[in-house]
């Protein structure tokens, strides 16, 4: 089962279709570094394309130190975000780049019912966009169910979902919304690998459909 998992990984981002079908893939990276049983520090690359590879819509990177108010169950942390943004001028094959600055607050709490994992994540974003300052607050609410065995261990394979909703403070108050389902392989406790499906239902109206091959490294 893992090799077939690890075939998937690298086989799926080149069935992605163009960027007309508005189908994108994103290769993203989650690393955490447990510091003491308090402090912890997070780390983050995401590489966002328009198609499966090579035609950038967006790189991300986010860092941040988190403290544990309770041990593994509630973390708060503070952070920070470089965005590129390389976006298409309407009805023409240009592109115009967009940089972003962001500062970040968060607090996540995960529970347990029956076998299913739970995390809520509280993000308020205060976000330097070239010239122009915003203000925006995430909502994510995610979940985790082991299928091979009762617990979320090493060389487990478990089914993972989550929705996030982003809210401005001004202008148009809902900007995005974000649906996923996934399915993801824990090596040990250390690395865990995932392949899933996104849809973004965007202001405005506009869809746009994902795929996630997402890496987690705990150290």
């Amino acid at each position: 089962m893992k090799n077939y998992l690890f075939l998937l990984m690298l086989l799926l981002p080149f069935s992605s279709i163009a960027q007309d079908s508005n189908f994108g893939n994103w290769i993203i990276y989650f690393g955490n570094k447990k510091i003491d049983n308090k402090w912890n520090w997070h780390h983050e690359v995401q590489y966002r394309n328009y198609n499966a590879i090579g035609d950038l819509e967006q790189l991300l990177l986010r860092t941040g130190f988190g403290y544990n108010l309770t041990e593994n169950n509630n973390n708060l942390l503070l952070g920070y975000g470089y965005i590129l943004s390389e976006n298409y001028i309407a009805n023409t094959d240009e592109k115009n780049s967009i940089n972003e600055h962001r500062i970040y607050q968060q607090f996540i709490t995960r529970q347990k019912i029956a076998r299913v994992g739970v995390q809520h994540r509280y993000r308020f974003e205060q976000r330097f966009v070239e010239d122009d300052f915003k203000l925006r607050f995430r909502y994510f609410l995610g979940l985790n169910v082991p299928l091979n065995n009762a617990e979320l261990i090493e060389k487990t394979i478990y089914l993972s979902a989550y929705n996030e909703i982003f809210l401005n403070t001004k202008n148009t108050v809902f900007d995005r919304n974000r649906l996923y389902s996934g399915l993801g392989y824990k090596l040990n406790n250390s690395l865990k690998f995932e392949i899933g499906y996104m849809n973004q239902f965007l202001a405005g109206g506009n869809n746009r459909d994902q795929l996630n091959l997402i890496t987690s490294f705990n150290f």
